[in-house]
């Protein structure tokens, strides 16, 4: 193999590579990234076996087509901080060479045959998407996906095509996010999945999606679900669980209704959370006419309030809530005014972000 390319651009691809492999493996091969070079074309594929990208570099300058499997990170790294504009790559004997300039480096090689097959992308079923549209459900949804040991299905992001629109929803048990969008599609209504993608994989889709106006295409499999960009396809193995049944917490009718306008409550939470604790983190969240105080106590600290103006015509009421979670909630809100629908204190308060944007997050029962 040799071939002529820019340094970012190597350097782009060999980051995205690297991103799913391991730094230690029961198969060693793993740790490396595989490299092809064919038809003015650098392909590096790297996986972890759960996740696996291919990416592709185009209008290189090939002199020498072939395979090579090499040590990722040092590889990345190198090509990181070199100097020169241009670089220089090729394999001899077992050898891998990087060169630019008057700076060289030789690495060695292992059998591209010992490394594992990575699926290539089917092209019957997929579905097309906008890139901005689907790194939004991303970005809406992911946060709120578990990150504790134990929660296992919990730790993906349900992902389900349901008579032509995309639905995404993720949940630790104490939250919900649900974000969904409409498929553009002139056939029979599509109903395909659900999938329960990893959270690392579908930030790893994100990634890849560098031109948020390109239509990308998304494939469902029987246990991997596939995403492809003009440069790069991204595979998932699926996770294999029972998702909780988020129809079932989802109000469909409330009693109560509050606006308010999202940066000014967003702010006045981050304020008095800071007096809570990590064992009491919680602020008490009163309600009377069109008005909104929150409480926050510690043993350990003292406590602090704050007051905003809001609309509320309802009774007077106490609701008592994990700040974090409606912190980070207010903070991926895309309109001003964000709205908080619920029944009674101790039923789930229903948060509109956005449009087709729900965020559920469950009340706690601390003493304030």
């Amino acid at each position: 193999m040799k071939v002529l390319c820019e340094r970012e651009t190597l350097h782009e691809a060999l980051t995205i590579a690297t991103s799913v492999i391991p730094t230690k493996s029961t198969r060693p091969a793993v740790e490396n990234v595989y490299v092809r070079a064919q038809e003015d074309t650098l392909e590096l594929v790297g996986t972890d076996l759960d996740v696996a990208v291919r990416y592709r570099v185009e209008n290189v300058k090939l002199e020498e087509p072939g395979t090579v499997l090499i040590p990722a990170r040092v590889a990345s790294d190198f090509v990181r901080d070199l100097s020169g504009e241009t670089v220089r790559i090729g394999s001899k004997d077992q050898s891998f060479l990087i060169e630019s300039e008057d700076e060289r480096c030789e690495l060695s090689t292992v059998d591209p045959d010992e490394f594992p097959g990575v699926a290539q992308f089917g092209e019957e079923g997929a579905v097309s998407i906008l890139g901005a549209t689907f790194t939004r459900l991303v970005s809406r949804t992911g946060f709120a996906a578990a990150r504790e040991a134990g929660r296992y299905a919990m730790h993906g992001i349900l992902t389900v095509i349901e008579d032509d629109e995309l639905r995404m929803i993720a949940t630790d048990g104490r939250r919900l996010a649900l974000a969904s969008h409409e498929i553009v599609n002139e056939g029979a209504p599509l109903n395909i999945g659900p999938a329960i993608i990893p959270t690392k994989a579908m930030q790893l889709f994100c990634r890849v999606i560098d031109d948020p106006t390109e239509m990308v295409q998304i494939h469902f499999g029987d246990n991997l679900f596939g995403l492809r960009t003009s440069k790069a396809e991204v595979f998932a193995r699926l996770i294999d669980g029972d998702f909780p049944r988020y129809s079932a917490v989802i109000p469909q009718s409330t009693e109560n209704l509050v606006e308010a306008d999202a940066a000014t409550l967003g702010q006045k939470l981050k304020l008095v959370a800071n007096v809570t604790s990590t064992d009491t983190r919680a602020v008490r969240v009163s309600l009377d006419t069109d008005h909104m105080k929150i409480f926050g106590r510690s043993a350990s600290t003292g406590e602090a309030t704050a007051e905003l103006g809001v609309r509320y015509s309802g009774d007077p009421v106490d609701l008592v809530f994990n700040p974090d979670y409606l912190i980070e909630g207010i903070k991926n809100c895309e309109s001003d005014v964000v709205r908080l629908e619920f029944n009674q204190r101790n039923t789930p308060g229903k948060f509109t972000l956005g449009e087709n944007y729900t965020y559920i997050v469950m009340p706690i029962t601390v003493d304030t």
